[in-house]
């Protein structure tokens, strides 16, 4: 599951794995296709969803169950209390460990998830643009005095394709974004052209707009059902809410303002179901600027053949190359 990579010169080389990457919506299915994808394939998975690395928060972020492994090995999931802010350059070091040593066990790499930011910076080279402690001490002050709304305001003014692809609730994502563009003058710009780290099979998948819309708010029904609010209630006595990442977390940051007594419970379904559905939206908008992504209908019958005849195909021709 790998190619031989010359540096040039008579140089030494090196062995990099070829990873196969599942990615779209949320909710459009990613899971399922991935545990039967890695049973047809021999891989092992790695998470590239940023709410699943924190501990406790299963429900909420519909993390795959022990029992819906179905013995498939899993990585990168569980690694952070709620009180820690995910990290994406902490997240490509932990991610391309995970890969590095499935290919050195002879399995194949399945990255799934659907975060675009972690997917890239697992797959991609990229370099990220430094940070300057007065500038952040200044935005987060800002944060706290003004909301994470007013930032988001600001931001889309500066950098509206950046605006789009944050949640206007995601107000460390945000005082990271006027950071970059107070350094550098744009968040966007400073994301380069992406070139490849590890050669990568890209699969997209995802499902009818009306359709998706259906099942997410089933999907957040079967949440509530599940104990979602008494998940929220757990994660909040080991200190959720100071979470500057995980509070913000779509269906915890509701739970946690109607446990605050900003509103009703129905009014916490309501308001996650309709943040799912516009989160749904950004995620769609960062991934079709991916050109190298092949797209796949989650609704058709053919999908998992579909899908692992993709994945074999780009394996051989990375063998081969």
């Amino acid at each position: 599951m790998a190619r031989r990579t010359d540096h040039g010169g008579g140089g030494t080389s090196t062995l990099q794995p070829t990873v196969i990457a599942v990615v779209g919506p949320t909710a459009a299915g990613k899971t399922a296709l991935s545990v039967a994808l890695a049973r047809k394939l021999s891989a092992e998975v790695v998470n590239a969803d940023s709410m699943q690395l924190y501990r406790g928060m299963d429900i909420g972020t519909a993390k795959i169950t022990e029992a819906e492994r179905d013995g498939i090995p899993h990585h990168v999931f569980d690694v952070l209390d709620v009180t820690e802010a995910a990290d994406v350059v902490r997240y490509r070091s932990l991610a391309r460990a995970a890969i590095d040593g499935i290919a050195a066990r002879g399995k194949a790499p399945l990255l799934v998830g659907g975060s675009g930011l972690y997917v890239q910076a697992a797959l991609d080279a990229m370099d990220f643009p430094g940070t300057d402690p007065a500038v952040r001490a200044r935005l987060e002050a800002e944060l706290e005095r003004e909301g994470p709304a007013a930032l988001w305001h600001r931001l889309r003014e500066a950098d509206p394709a950046a605006a789009e692809a944050i949640l206007p609730s995601n107000g460390r994502r945000l005082v990271r974004a006027l950071e970059v563009v107070e350094l550098t003058g744009s968040f966007t710009a400073s994301l380069p052209e992406p070139k490849a780290h590890y050669e990568a099979v890209r699969i997209g998948v995802d499902l009818d707009t009306e359709v998706l819309d259906e099942r997410i708010e089933r999907r957040v029904a079967a949440m509530w059902d599940a104990g979602l609010v008494d998940e929220v209630r757990r994660l909040e006595a080991e200190g959720l809410r100071e979470g500057r990442t995980a509070s913000r977390a779509l269906g915890y940051q509701q739970v946690l303002a109607f446990l605050g007594g900003e509103y009703d419970e129905d009014e916490a379904f309501r308001r996650t179901v309709q943040g799912t559905r516009r989160f749904v939206r950004r995620q769609r908008s960062w991934f079709k600027r991916d050109g190298r992504i092949e797209w796949l209908d989650a609704a058709d019958p053919e999908l998992l053949e579909r899908a692992s005849a993709l994945a074999r195909s780009g394996m051989a021709a990375d063998r081969n190359a």
